[in-house]
């Protein structure tokens, strides 16, 4: 029998989020050079959220045949 999708791994729960709250916001602005300390903290400019992927990891045949 196979495992329910909402029941798998715990590194799930670690993912990125879509929205970031207002601190955030900031903080991403002043790291971009985009944040005037006198701006109003209302009315925020959309902030790109990059999504780290994880890739397959590549096995290491080619080393352990040469070892031998």
């Amino acid at each position: 029998m196979s495992v329910d999708k909402s029941l798998r791994g715990g590194g799930r729960l670690a993912r990125s989020r879509n929205v970031l709250k207002r601190s955030e916001r900031i903080e991403k602005l002043k790291e971009q050079d985009r944040w005037i300390d006198s701006q109003s903290p209302y009315g925020l400019p959309k902030v790109r959220i990059v999504k780290v992927v994880a890739g397959k990891k590549k096995k290491k045949k080619k080393d352990e045949d040469e070892d031998k």
